[in-house]
C-alpha cells in the first residue's frame, strides 16, 4: 500500500489567557520551555521525526515571535514540496476573527484543497510530549473512521477537568463528555478515563463536510465541543490510545508522557519534570531529538566569584552562554543569556533567556520572563504578601516577574 498523503494543520492561534503574563505580548505556543526550546517545538518535532513534513501552523494573536521562530527554525528543503509555514488569520470567509477551533479550519480550507491530502491531522501547539503520529494514522486508515481521536488514560478525579471519551470494546467512540463531574470509566478500569488530547487525525472528505456550515445557524465553531461530537453521533469516531504509542529511545518511564501546559502552574510543573536524575521527561532521546534554533553562543560557564567564592549547582539545566559565577542553583532551568552573580541563590526557578539575578539576590520558586534584571540584594518568593503587590502569584504559589520588569 502507497503512503498516504497527509497534511498537518497545527492550532497555535489562542489567547492564553490563562498563562498571564508570560503571554503578554506572545501567542503561548512561542513561550519558552527548558531553557532552549519554545513550546511549539515539541509538535513540530513530534511530525518532523514521524516524517510528516507539510505543516501549516494557524496563528492568530500576538503571533509575531512565534512567526519568527517558525520562519529562522523550521526551514525543510522546499525541493519535495516539504515546508513549514505561519498562516495568520486570512479573514477569507469575512472580517472576523476565528469563533474556535474548527471554524480556523473552515476560515482555512484552501490550504487543505490546494494539497488534496488523504488525510489532515489537526493537532493543538501547546503539549509537551512525544509521538509517532504515523502510528496514529496507521490506526486511522486501517479502521476506516472518519475521524481518529488521540487519548490518554488519567486518573478518575483528575479526568473531571478533560474532555473524557467513551468508547466500546472494539475503539469506536460511542459518547464525549466534556468535563463531566461523573465522567465514564474505561471498560474494565474503574479507576481510569480516557481524556481527548485534542489532537485528531480526519479523512479529508469527512473534515470539508464537517467544518463547512450546512446554514447560517448552522456552523460548529469548535472541534472538541461540536465537531466531534457530532462525527460521534454519525458513527465514524475512534478513539487512538496515546499509551501505547512506541516512540525509539523513549523508556518505560517516559512512555504516555504526555503534559498540556495552559496554566502558569502546569507549565512551572513540565518543566521541573525535566530536572529530576531520571527525569519523567528526557530531552537527551537522540533516536528522537526536539528540534529547535541554536544561536552561536559559547558554552555554559560555572566559575568561582571575583571574590573566590565557589559556585554550587545541583540539578538543574544550563543552556548555551548562561554563566554562574560564585553563585548557588539548585533545581532551576538558566536559559541562553543568562547570568547569575556572586553570592546568589536561585532555587526551583526558571530563568529566561537574558536575565541577570545580582549579587546576593534571593531567588525562590520563581518564574523570571526575558531580559529582567534583578538588583543585587533582592528577594523573591519568600513573602508571598510583598510579592503579589508587584507580581502575578499562580495557585501554587509561583512568582511571575514579567518581560522586561524594571525594578
Amino acid at each position: 500500500m502507497a503512503e498516504p498523503k497527509v497534511l498537518v494543520i497545527v492550532l497555535a492561534g489562542g489567547e492564553g489567557k490563562r498563562m498571564l503574563p508570560l503571554t503578554e505580548d506572545r501567542a503561548k505556543p512561542a513561550v519558552p520551555f527548558g531553557g532552549s526550546y519554545r513550546i511549539i517545538d515539541f509538535a513540530l518535532s513530534n511530525f518532523a521525526n514521524s516524517g510528516y513534513l507539510k505543516i501549516v501552523v494557524l496563528t492568530q494573536y500576538k503571533s509575531h515571535s512565534l512567526d519568527r521562530h517558525i520562519s529562522q527554525t523550521w526551514r525543510f528543503s522546499g525541493l519535495l514540496g516539504n515546508y513549514v509555514t505561519p498562516v495568520p488569520a486570512q479573514m477569507r470567509r469575512g472580517p472576523h476573527w476565528f469563533a474556535g477551533s474548527a471554524d480556523a479550519i473552515y476560515q482555512n480550507l484552501n490550504l487543505i484543497t490546494d494539497e488534496m491530502p488523504d488525510v489532515v491531522c489537526v493537532f493543538g501547539a501547546d503539549h509537551i510530549y512525544r509521538m509517532d503520529v504515523k502510528q496514529m494514522v496507521e490506526q486511522h486508515l486501517a479502521s476506516g473512521a472518519g475521524v481518529t481521536v488521540a487519548a490518554i488514560p488519567v486518573g478518575y478525579e483528575e479526568a473531571k477537568s478533560f474532555g473524557v471519551i467513551e468508547a466500546d470494546e472494539t475503539g469506536k467512540i460511542v459518547a464525549f463528555h466534556e468535563k463531566s463531574a461523573n465522567p465514564p470509566t474505561i471498560i474494565g478500569d474503574d479507576s481510569r478515563c480516557l481524556a481527548s488530547m485534542g489532537n485528531y487525525v480526519f479523512t479529508t472528505k469527512t473534515l470539508i463536510d464537517i467544518v463547512t456550515p450546512a446554514g447560517q445557524d448552522d456552523q460548529h465553531t469548535d472541534l472538541g465541543g461540536h465537531i466531534i461530537p457530532a462525527l460521534t453521533a454519525m458513527g465514524v469516531a475512534e478513539v487512538y490510545d496515546f499509551s501505547k504509542n512506541d516512540v525509539p529511545g523513549q523508556d518505560d518511564r517516559e512512555k504516555g508522557y504526555w503534559r498540556d501546559v495552559g496554566t502558569i502552574d502546569s507549565y512551572y510543573d513540565a518543566n521541573m519534570d525535566l530536572l529530576s536524575p531520571v527525569p519523567v521527561f528526557n530531552l537527551y532521546n537522540d533516536k528522537w531529538p526536539v528540534f529547535t534554533s541554536h544561536q552561536p553562543l559559547p558554552p555554559a560557564k560555572i566559575s568561582r566569584g571575583a571574590g573566590g567564592e565557589p559556585s554550587y549547582v545541583d540539578g538543574s539545566l544550563l543552556c548555551a552562554g548562561s554563566i554562574v559565577s560564585g553563585s548557588h542553583v539548585e533545581r532551576s532551568i538558566a536559559s541562553p543569556g543568562v547570568r547569575v552573580n556572586h553570592d546568589a541563590h536561585v532555587t526551583d526557578s526558571l530563568l529566561f533567556p537574558g536575565v541577570e539575578v545580582g549579587p546576593g539576590a534571593r531567588i525562590n520558586r520563581c518564574i523570571v520572563d526575558k531580559n529582567v534584571v534583578i538588583p543585587p540584594g533582592t528577594r523573591i518568593g519568600f513573602d508571598a504578601e510583598a510579592d503579589s503587590a508587584r507580581f502575578t502569584i499562580s495557585d501554587h504559589g509561583i512568582v511571575v516577574i514579567p518581560k522586561g520588569f524594571v525594578f
